[in-house]
Order: C-alpha cells, then structure tokens, then sequence
C-alpha cells in the first residue's frame, strides 16, 4: 500500500456511488482523510456508517449550486484544516438527438459537469497552493470527441478540458498539479441517471455493464496518476484509439462513431 495519501485531506466529489465512492474507499484504506458530497442524504449515510471509524467527512451538496459548493468547502476546511487533493468527479450524462432535446437540460448537464468543478475549485484553490496539491477533473473521451446524443455531455467535458488546461498553465510555478482523467465506459450508475431529453433519468443502460471496466479498477488507475502527478490519462483501450483516430483522421472518426451509437438510423447506446 502506498503511503502517498496518508494523512492527506483529500476531497472527492460525488462519492456516495460508483467511480465516487470507489475513490472515497481506496482512499480511507490508504489513510486519507476524506470529504465528499452527495445529494441524496440517505447514501451519504449508509457511506457512513460503513466507515464509523475513518476521517470521513461527508455533506449533502448539489455541486451545480455555488453556494453548496462553498458551504462544503468551507466545512472541510474546518473539519481537517485544508485541502491537499481535490477531485472533481461528480457528473451527469444525457441521451438525446439535439432536435429532441429541451436546451435547459444542456445548461443542466452545463451546471453539473462543468460549473460545478468551477464553484469547488475556486473555493479550494487557495487552500491547494499553499499545501502545492492536485487538482483532478474526472472527465471523458466525450472531452477529446464529440458524440452523438450526448451533445451537452460532450460540450461540458470539452469545457472542463479547456479549462482545467487553462488553470494547469496558470499553476505552473506553483507546485499545483492540474490533470484529467478520462475513464471511458466504466460500469457505474452514470448511465441509468443520464438525463433523456426531458430531463428525466433514462433508468436503465444500453450497455452490458459486465464488460466495462470496473469503478473500483477506474478508481486505482486515477490515484496512481494522481501520485505520478499525470497531466492526463486515457484509461481504456477503445478511448485511446479513438482520441488517436480524431486527432488524424477525423473524418474516419465521425463515420466508426456514428456507426457505432446508430443501428438502422436511430440511436442505440
């Protein structure tokens, strides 16, 4: 077990499921102490109650709310004293062609996605320069390629992108590693709560969850590029090819990519 996390205020958003809570759990293990957020009081609870006896911090926060986001900052910062590593990992997805689409559950996925790493980063990112920490963005391939049906999901990760690249410029010279991290198709509830076009949660995955990587694997890949102090990483086999194939033959991505989210004309995955 690495001692890279031991003592260290680590934040995680989002962690009461999936990559979230994998995140929150590696990390208790390796000494960490933790804060996350959730919306759903009942999940931060049973959070809870699995780890009595761990520094773990959890509020309920919609990080889409700038004023969530500062009260937990704020009460980290009173709990454990600062921050050393935050990862921006709460999300949400959305399934849609765009002319089916209402626009406010574009600026939904906007406020969640990208908005919300804005309001958590900016409340810690004193606290993270003096300590010279990590700052982590969970994004995805849909940050490095445009996909169809989910054209505000790939717009908020293309912005998170810009973004995060941005303040890694900024932060250069001061110790602070900025990175993201694009996991690719994980099994995780992300999909069941990806938002149809009416804003309501799809309830259920077009994918064979069995064949995904698993968040618990997603959530070590992601510390160790958190202690190797990464710039990005490109976690599955199927990203990395299609980030490569965008990049130099764009006009053959746009053809296997709607092939492959389109059987017989209509969105499938």
């Amino acid at each position: 077990m690495s001692e890279y996390f031991k003592d260290k205020v680590v934040v995680v958003t989002g962690g009461t499921e999936g990559i979230g809570k994998a995140l929150v759990e590696k990390l208790l293990v390796e000494g960490a102490k933790v804060a996350t957020c959730g919306r759903n009081q009942d999940k931060l609870y049973r959070l809870q109650s699995e780890y009595p006896s761990y520094p773990l911090h959890a509020v309920i926060a919609d990080v889409s709310v700038e004023n969530d986001c500062r009260h937990f900052i704020e009460s980290t910062f009173k709990v454990f004293g600062g921050i050393d590593v935050l990862i921006n990992n709460a999300g949400v997805s959305m399934r849609g062609l765009m002319k089916d689409t209402n626009a406010d559950v574009i600026e939904r996925v906007m406020q969640i996605n990208f908005f919300g790493t804005v309001y958590c980063t900016k409340y810690a990112l004193n606290s993270i320069i003096s300590r010279k920490g990590t700052i982590v963005g969970v994004s995805s391939i849909a940050g490095y390629r445009g996909l169809p049906g989910r054209s505000g999901y790939s717009a908020s990760k293309f912005a998170l992108q810009g973004w995060l690249e941005a303040l890694r410029t900024e932060l250069l010279d001061d110790g602070v590693n900025v990175m993201w991290v694009c996991p690719g198709f994980t099994a995780s509830n992300i999909r069941n709560a990806a938002l149809n076009e009416n804003g309501e949660a799809q309830g259920e995955s077009p994918l064979d969850e069995k064949s995904l990587m698993s968040s618990e694997k997603c959530a070590l890949e992601i510390l160790k590029a958190i202690r190797k102090h990464k710039r990005t990483i490109v976690l599955t086999f199927n990203g990395k090819r299609t980030v490569i194939l965008n990049k130099f033959f764009p006009s053959l991505a746009d053809r296997l990519v709607r092939n492959f989210f389109f059987k017989n004309g209509k969105l499938v995955k």
